[in-house]
């Protein structure tokens, strides 16, 4: 069943996310756009504050250029954070830059590629991304307004989670989760479940993270992890 993956922005909620359950901390700026990227002082003290007890990711900006998200990659690797998020937005270049990332960064950083499921997620990146050498692969959405589940029907989803375990990729299903939406896609087989605005004071992702919201995530997933019991 998916782990949770919960985004964070400064190392106080990465440690309020551990506490309260999550099984990775993602560090971005709820604040600069859809994978909105942390200063990298700050990816670095959050991966101080969590100190190996759980995978640390995180996000490099919204980089439409190639060249310029391949730059940000590779600073981004250098934080020590255990994933790299990469978003691959529409536009010429992105299998370049998939097999760009692959030979620059493959070797000493696990990629994750994140397709958006409001911009055209071209599906064809995810063969080249596990040819690449990628970690694995994620949908998430641009837009915060709507949700993954307004965009994308569950059957597509489960595509596109069969697609990248058949390529030996992890996959995970992201953008304005709410915590009743894990009965629905936990079935599906991702490996992980991403929230931030869903876990936010009054759903707003501009806003701290709650306790008791994160809790409440991660305890919906060990209850659907769950054996049921003999009837």
């Amino acid at each position: 069943m998916p782990k949770l993956l919960v985004s964070v922005a400064d190392p106080a909620e990465a440690i309020l996310a551990l506490d309260a359950g999550a099984d990775l901390i993602d560090a971005k700026d709820p604040a600069a756009g859809a994978l909105g990227a942390l200063p990298e002082a700050t990816i670095r003290a959050i991966v101080a504050a969590v100190a190996g007890r759980r995978t640390v990711t995180a996000v490099i900006g919204d980089h439409e250029d190639p060249g310029a998200a391949l730059d940000a990659a590779a600073r981004v690797a250098g934080t020590g954070v255990d994933m790299v998020k990469v978003g691959l937005f529409p536009g010429p270049g992105r299998a370049r830059l998939v097999a760009d990332l692959g030979r620059a960064l493959a070797p000493q950083a696990r990629l994750v590629g994140v397709l958006l499921a409001d911009r055209n997620p071209d599906l064809a990146l995810v063969p080249a991304a596990a040819e690449a050498g990628f970690a694995g692969m994620m949908l998430d959405t641009a837009g915060k307004a709507g949700g993954l589940l307004t965009l994308m029907g569950l059957d597509r989803l489960a595509e596109f989670v069969a697609l990248a375990r058949r390529h030996g990729l992890m996959a995970g299903l992201a953008g304005s989760l709410r915590v009743s939406d894990i009965d629905r896609l936990a079935p599906l087989g991702a490996d992980l479940l991403g929230f931030r605005g869903g876990l936010c004071e009054g759903l707003d992702r501009r806003r701290p993270l709650r306790r008791d919201a994160v809790a409440d995530a991660a305890a919906r997933l060990g209850a659907v992890a769950a054996p049921r019991p003999a009837a």
